[in-house]
């Protein structure tokens, strides 16, 4: 199993060395407008992350559509799916933030990256072959 995993990402090496610099590009973009919107502009952690994610969405759906992907055909069905992954993503975030900041106390800059983490190990394989999938 371990073997057929390697061989899978082997495979697929520089689509997911694409999808991992827009990730990673994605994550300090994220990281910036949170501190932003949290400690500049003065907003609640949840407000900060719920906005921050209006920039950080179409970000990492068009950069992985057309670099990662590379994906050509219209936008309106990967959209609804994208939109779908990224709803179920973003109230994994929020609950997390929640949850994990406002009620445990963490620092919300750890749990952002936490969630992040999380989210990455999905998210590859369901663009791969749900949200981009002709």
């Amino acid at each position: 199993m371990l073997q057929k995993l390697f061989s899978y990402f082997w495979e697929h090496r520089v689509q997911f060395a694409k999808y991992f610099i827009v990730g990673f590009s994605g994550l300090f973009l994220d990281m910036f407008t949170l501190v932003v919107f949290k400690e500049w502009i003065g907003l609640g952690a949840v407000l900060a992350v719920v906005l921050n994610q209006l920039i950080v969405l179409p970000y990492n759906f068009f950069l992985n559509k057309y670099w990662s992907f590379k994906n050509k055909s219209l936008p309106h069905r990967q959209m609804v799916r994208y939109l779908t992954l990224m709803g179920a993503n973003y109230l994994f975030s929020v609950g997390a933030m929640k949850l994990a900041h406002d009620v445990w106390g963490f620092d919300y800059r750890l749990v952002r990256l936490g969630t992040i983490i999380v989210m990455v190990s999905w998210n590859f394989l369901l663009y791969k072959h749900w949200v981009y999938k002709d």
